[in-house]
């Protein structure tokens, strides 16, 4: 698994960030993300959706959305 804080960053640098970890990412990894910027938290899951990336909401709570993505 491969983990990311991007809690410090704000949209748009928090979506280009994700697609570059997802180009590495090899097709049996997992990568866990951490987002607190309220427009990074709708743009990121908005965005694997429509890529067709399956992800998975860790946690969920005012301060911070963590999600896992596999390919």
């Amino acid at each position: 698994m491969v983990f990311i804080d991007l809690t410090t960053l704000r949209c748009p640098l928090v979506l280009v960030k994700v697609k570059l970890a997802l180009k590495k990412l090899s097709s049996d990894d997992v990568l866990c993300v951490s987002l607190s910027d309220t427009g990074s938290r709708q743009d990121v899951p908005r965005f694997l959706k429509k890529v067709g990336y399956r992800y998975s909401e860790v946690s969920n709570d005012d301060r911070v959305l963590i999600l896992e993505i596999a390919k």
